[in-house]
């Protein structure tokens, strides 16, 4: 049985790394999460008689990378950032969760499909962190909510640029290529630096599922390398083979939890999923342009700190255009913590209410 699962795996390992040098090969965003989803999701849907196999140590693997990397842009001048902007943090982030709210009650009263699975899916946080904490929630279909997760990022990361490079913005001169990943960083600059933050983020990471932290195999190394960073001790960037490792890590597990074929209704769906997330990013630029009258900050920058993306892909656009990456990162950040820190809560409290009022009304 185990020669077997070890076998499933590196086949479809093999299909995700295809995956995401085809998708690096087509100059496509992020391809090594998308093209690996992609890849394993379809060939394991051609392939009937093939029983695809991801562990789920490799996922988690990936996830504290990714921890790390997101931990390492949290610096004291960060810190300083949002202690300025905090009151307008905590006011902007509601406001697009109220958006995101009314949006999935809408899509949940027009499709059928139950309120808590819509609202896992509407929720503007980056698909790799959506996608544990939606796990971790019971009753919620998995495959809606990464098909609406999924849906509204494919939207983001090509539409977003599409507007950020439009006259809208009046930023035509800038440069069109964008780069899909972070900087390099060399191997030699790993050691012995980085054994402190392995052993950190994994300690973190386990002790945070032991607790049933939500999303702990990303929080609890983004934590841990933040609370290392302020104290001084700076961590080194990760070299580009294994933040692509990281990303394929994650994309073929959330290739194999998409199962279009369990989707009812797929034409509507697409069309909800596409709507619904093109009034989630109208609703960003209507409160980007609130940002700007709270603070000097320029539009673009108001824009991609409150834009319902991943924060990686968002600071990616920021630097390329010279936005305020600090400010970028600092809404990105502070929305990814309100959502796995307070969200959760918010969540069961309200889904505890609507199920009072149903047994209210059956009595």
């Amino acid at each position: 049985m185990a020669g077997q699962r070890l076998g499933s795996f590196l086949l479809t390992f093999l299909i995700a790394v295809l995956g995401g040098l085809a998708f690096q090969w087509l100059h496509l965003p992020i391809p090594w999460l998308l093209g690996p989803m992609l890849f394993v999701l379809v060939g394991t849907k051609l392939w009937k008689s093939f029983r695809p196999f991801w562990p789920g140590t490799v996922r988690d693997t990936g996830m504290i990378v990714i921890g790390y990397t997101v931990g390492l842009s949290f610096t004291m001048a960060t810190l300083r950032q949002i202690g300025q902007q905090l009151p307008s943090m905590i006011l902007l982030t509601a406001l697009l969760l109220l958006c995101a709210f009314c949006i999935a009650l809408l899509v949940s009263k027009v499709s059928r499909i139950p309120f808590p699975t819509v609202l896992m899916g509407s929720i503007p946080g980056g698909l790799s962190q959506m996608i544990p904490l939606a796990e971790e929630i019971k009753g919620v279909d998995l495959t809606v909510v990464t098909f609406l997760q999924v849906s509204r990022l494919l939207m983001i990361i090509f539409f977003v640029p599409m507007l950020i490079f439009s006259p809208f913005f009046g930023l035509e001169g800038v440069d069109h290529q964008l780069i899909a990943g972070q900087a390099s960083a060399s191997w030699s600059g790993l050691y012995p630096h980085v054994l402190l933050f392995a052993v950190a983020c994994t300690a973190c990471a386990l002790l945070g599922k032991r607790i049933h932290f939500p999303a702990a195999f990303f929080l609890g190394p983004m934590i841990a390398t933040i609370l290392i960073n302020l104290s001084g001790y700076s961590g080194p960037g990760l070299p580009t083979l294994l933040l692509n490792a990281s990303q394929l890590a994650i994309g073929g597990y959330i290739g194999l939890l998409l199962k279009p074929e369990q989707l009812r209704n797929k034409l509507a769906m697409a069309v909800l999923a596409i709507l619904s997330g093109a009034v989630l990013i109208s609703c960003s630029l209507g409160l980007s342009y609130l940002l700007t009258t709270l603070h000097a900050v320029s539009f673009v920058t108001a824009f991609l700190g409150l834009s319902p993306g991943g924060m990686d892909q968002m600071g990616i656009i920021a630097k390329e255009v010279h936005a305020d990456l600090s400010v970028v990162i600092c809404y990105q950040l502070f929305r990814t913590l309100f959502i796995f820190l307070i969200v959760p809560f918010l969540i069961k409290l309200i889904f505890r209410s609507r199920l009072r009022g149903k047994v209210a009304e059956t009595t």
